[in-house]
């Protein structure tokens, strides 16, 4: 059943790569200083599991000796190679196929493990215990994520989450029972780090981050939703005449310019 679920929650993510990575937040700087503020030092290795096209694993090029981002997703995954290439081969960053609960890795080789967006996809216990597995004395784990949607305006926001609300449901209703994939509450996240009894201290941090956007990319930001794209995928056209509306009313909004949004951070980190 778990194997099922991991195989369907990686197909999930198929055919909206570029989408994906042209309009999501680029993870903040503000995760780097959090984290190594903790460590107390540079880290020789970070591991970033469920990292996409690499929007979170790029961040640490200039705070890390090594970076190692892990995608499941070939359709992320080629697009973060093909970023990663485009800056000129870092030698410090590769990105490898895998999965959360094994990552062949060395124990007690890796200082920081991050998921970014990305934790709610995984099976938490068989996942904390390989990350706690791979991580030194010391070591940190943090999930980290947005909330939706981003703080713009409250009727753009109120519309943008009906739409993706209507889209989860429909997502579901279309989908055989076989192919659902399945998503852990990002709320049970710090619940999960401290009953695994894997880490001495676990706590939550709360920020957020500015960046400007156009409503090109406010709505695109909507259809990079993964629901979204398995409701479309899945044969639910109505979703196209209210995806039209939503545009409509988002570029009444931004009326023509660049405008500052807010993306809201939850982490959750526990300490080895």
């Amino acid at each position: 059943m778990i194997e099922e679920i991991r195989n369907n929650n990686v197909e999930r993510f198929a055919g909206f790569g570029s989408l994906y990575d042209q309009n999501r937040p680029s993870a903040p700087l503000e995760v780097v200083k959090i984290l190594t503020t903790y460590l107390r030092s540079k880290p020789q290795m970070v591991v970033d599991v469920g990292c996409g096209t690499g929007l979170s694993s790029f961040i640490w090029l200039n705070a890390a000796d090594h970076i190692i981002g892990y995608e499941p997703s070939d359709d992320m995954r080629e697009v973060a190679i093909s970023k990663w290439e485009a800056s000129g081969q870092p030698l410090n960053l590769e990105f490898k196929n895998g999965l959360s609960h094994e990552l062949g890795l060395a124990s007690g080789s890796t200082d920081i493990v991050t998921c970014s967006q990305s934790f709610h996809w995984m099976e938490p216990q068989s996942t904390l215990r390989e990350f706690a597995r791979i991580l030194r004395p010391g070591g940190i784990f943090a999930a980290y994520d947005y909330d939706w949607p981003p703080v713009f305006d409250w009727k753009i926001d109120d519309m943008y989450q009906q739409l993706i609300t209507y889209a989860d449901v429909r997502a579901t209703q279309l989908a055989p029972q076989e192919q659902r994939a399945h998503k852990w509450s990002k709320d049970e996240h710090l619940h999960h780090i401290q009953k695994s009894g894997l880490f001495r201290y676990a706590r939550e941090i709360v920020f957020h981050h500015s960046q400007q956007c156009d409503a090109e990319r406010y709505v695109n930001i909507a259809l990079s939703q993964g629901g979204l794209q398995t409701a479309l995928k899945l044969g639910a056209d109505e979703i196209h005449s209210e995806v039209s509306q939503f545009r409509e009313l988002v570029s009444q909004a931004f009326a023509g310019e660049s405008r500052e949004v807010i993306f809201s951070y939850r982490m959750r980190l526990g300490i080895l």
